[in-house]
């Protein structure tokens, strides 16, 4: 089956507020076009491959096999697109089977590209993308186009890479005109972005990150790439480029940004909650750097450059400064200072409230202090620390209610500045119960904080600290474990047990267990983030891949969380709410609970790179260095 050459033009945006783009799938009308027939979900994935000297990119053309029910097509493009607003780049496309050398394809001008380009030689997958795409074909006059939200996702070496979403518009048929004024209105949408480059683009990207990390066969073949594919930029670009750092002009296309929101490399971009509380994607401070274990020649590699993270952070130590034969009192100490100070530093601005953030911190630090109480439990007289440890639960509990509705909060209004003015207002009930709610809260906290209880905590804690060996339990002979190195890696292993007992239930979990999941993962990244300085160089990747798999199943736990307390306004005050706010509170309950459903869906990869065979290899290499 042969097919003709055409050229593809489309509007490319990147869905920076999460749901920001849902409204236009249901809109009805959008600009000068109409929406015609209903909704369409098509899943895809997209296996980018070229030959082994990379015969393709060399000559500026990428390569896509897309597995659909309908069967494989091979899809020819032009790596650079041409144009500002509307990307046009020539495609050609042609059936084609995975399993076998292109010179078997059935003909097409698309496999005959390939040979001319690549030969006889096997065809390499360099990437995958997976997308869940929603699709609604819309009409304006004699134009027809097809709009797509695509949920995405990029896998290198099986891997996964990135996550992020991308609102696109193709033109099928008729003037480009209305694409044009489409483009207008998507312009002064702040929910969206405009994308200069391709989803291969970003993906490349996001493999050129993760090299680092990647099995030295994967290192070794990216190493040779073009540099047209690694720019994103076809010969002609790169030539207009040079041209231009020397005073001339070009339009070549812009490096597509990396998506910070959802970053994994850094345990200071993650969150956690405590069981029954709702978080959404917090930034907390920690004390060590991650990356990711990819392969057993991963530990000889440098870690990628740090990310820009999302909110600033404050200076301030990084480190705990535990070693390995520090003794089990010694080390905890060490943590509850640091954490301490932390808690210390952030209360002034905990009470005046001009900065959520110092809020928050000063509940990671709380809650980091509550947590070294369990791992290093047998370190202490118990008589020391048992009024200690119930101040400070009172205290997180405070701190919890607060920050858990500036979360909601916060989620609630990205979600409302994405609807339309005259659907704003009905979400107003649920804006308005929360801020009651969190006031009340406030004012619980300053009580706390102003409580002589609270004034008797911090001296106490402060004579503690400075208790030394009085505040340790006893060791009866040296032969019992009692140093960091002799007991850290059971505790660690004992840590990662509980977390892959859940490997048998996982694909068919309740909510309920998720939740309990998380909370495991939640006590293995703690583990390891007290212990990690003394683990060698697997210690932070291991970190990362563990505080990326909380972050996941916590932004999970949000979206049931919120979920739930939707429906709870909409059943309890069912005879109070007008049609418009019973409408759009239904509209967010709606949009939380696909939310659940797609991060349930998209779980595996991420479990995987816990649960998996390399983790272990490194986890295992990492207990050894002590």
């Amino acid at each position: 089956m042969a097919t003709e050459r055409k050229i593809e033009v489309e509007l490319k945006y990147q869905v920076t507020t999460p749901g920001g783009a849902d409204r236009y799938l249901v809109a009805p009308e959008i600009g000068p076009f109409k929406p015609v027939g209903q909704i369409r979900s098509v899943r895809l994935e997209d296996g980018y491959v070229d030959s082994a000297d990379w015969g393709l990119a060399r000559a500026g053309f990428a390569a896509r096999l897309r597995r659909t029910s309908a069967g494989t097509l091979i899809s020819v493009k032009a790596h650079a697109t041409s144009g500002v607003r509307l990307h046009r780049r020539e495609e050609i496309e042609g059936p084609a089977d995975a399993a076998s050398a292109p010179r078997d394809w059935p003909d097409s001008q698309a496999r005959t590209v390939v040979l001319e380009l690549c030969g006889d030689e096997p065809l390499i997958e360099l990437l995958k993308i997976r997308q869940l795409r929603r699709v609604r074909r819309l009409e304006a006059g004699e134009s027809r186009a097809e709009l797509s939200l695509d949920e995405v996702e990029v896998f290198g070496n099986d891997t996964l890479l990135e996550r992020f979403d991308e609102l696109e518009v193709e033109l099928k048929k008729g003037g480009e005109e209305p694409l044009e004024a489409l483009a207008d209105l998507f312009d002064r949408d702040e929910a969206l972005r405009p994308v200069s480059g391709s989803k291969l683009d970003r993906a490349v990207l996001a493999m050129r990150t993760a090299l680092p990390t990647m099995p030295e066969a994967v290192r070794r073949r990216w190493s040779t790439a073009p540099p047209e594919l690694l720019d994103g930029k076809s010969k002609a670009a790169r030539r207009k480029g040079r041209a231009a750092s020397e005073g001339a002009t070009t339009d070549g296309l812009a490096r597509p940004p990396r998506d910070a929101t959802r970053s994994s490399t850094d345990p200071a971009a993650t969150s956690e909650t405590d069981p029954g509380t709702s978080r959404v994607s917090e930034a907390e401070p920690a004390a060590s750097a991650p990356g990711g274990p990819e392969s057993e020649s991963s530990e000889s590699q440098p870690e990628p450059a740090p990310q820009t993270p999302i909110l600033a952070r404050r200076p301030g130590p990084r480190t705990l400064g535990i070693v390995a034969d520090d003794s089990l009192p010694e080390a905890a100490r060490k943590v509850l200072r640091f954490h301490f100070a932390r808690m210390q530093n952030r209360e002034a601005g905990a009470r005046n409230g001009d900065d959520a953030e110092d809020l928050h911190d000063m509940r990671v630090a709380v809650r980091r202090m509550r947590a070294a109480w369990r791992v290093f439990d047998d370190a202490f007289k118990s008589s020391r620390t048992k009024r200690l440890r119930r101040r400070l639960e009172s205290l997180s509990d405070k701190l919890g209610s607060v920050r858990d509705l500036d979360v909601l909060t916060q989620g609630l209004e990205a979600y409302r500045l994405g609807l339309d003015p005259e659907q704003q207002p009905g979400l107003d009930p649920l804006l308005s119960l929360w801020a009651r709610q969190r006031s009340s809260a406030r004012r619980q906290l300053i009580e706390e904080l102003d409580s002589g209880g609270y004034s008797a905590f911090v001296r106490e804690m402060e004579e503690f600290l400075a208790a030394g060996s009085n505040a340790a339990a006893s060791v009866p002979t040296p032969t019992i474990p009692h140093r960091v190195r002799d007991t850290a890696p059971s505790q660690i292993w004992a840590a990662y047990e509980a977390v892959r007992a859940y490997e048998l239930v996982l694909p068919w979990a309740d909510i309920e267990t998720i939740h309990q999941l998380r909370i495991a993962t939640k006590w293995l990244r703690y583990t390891l983030e007290f212990f990690g300085e003394t683990l060698g160089p697997d210690g932070p990747r291991l970190l990362g891949r563990v505080a990326a798999l909380q972050d996941f199943l916590g932004d999970l736990h949000d979206a049931d969380v919120a979920a739930k307390l939707a429906r709870d306004v909409l059943v309890a005050r069912a005879g109070e709410l007008s049609r418009t706010e019973t409408e759009a509170i239904g509209a967010y309950l709606h949009s939380r609970e696909r939310e659940l459903v797609r991060r349930r869906r998209s779980l595996g990869p991420i479990w995987r790179a816990v649960n998996g065979a390399p983790f272990r290899r490194a986890l295992g290499r990492a207990a050894a260095a002590l």
